[in-house]
């Protein structure tokens, strides 16, 4: 039960620095959802939009992100 519960907070410390990142990124100009490699398709009927750059970059940041807090985890 310790280790779920010590999953649980540092989870919940990673969405709240990538959440504060997220706000930040917007305040300064970063267009996460509207970046160059996002698809985006308007027609008559029918309006898709599926950002690929912006979820491989999300992918990135999460991936190191998660290796860091493992790496002090495991020390």
């Amino acid at each position: 039960m310790e280790n779920i519960g010590r999953i649980l907070m540092i989870g919940g410390i990673v969405l709240i620095l990538v959440g504060g990142l997220l706000f930040l990124g917007s305040r300064f100009g970063i267009p996460l959802g509207r970046l160059p490699g996002d698809i985006h398709i308007e027609r008559e009927n029918l309006s898709f939009h599926f950002p690929l750059a912006s979820s491989i970059l999300v992918s990135i940041v999460l991936t190191i992100l998660l290796n860091l807090v493992l790496r002090m985890i495991n020390k």
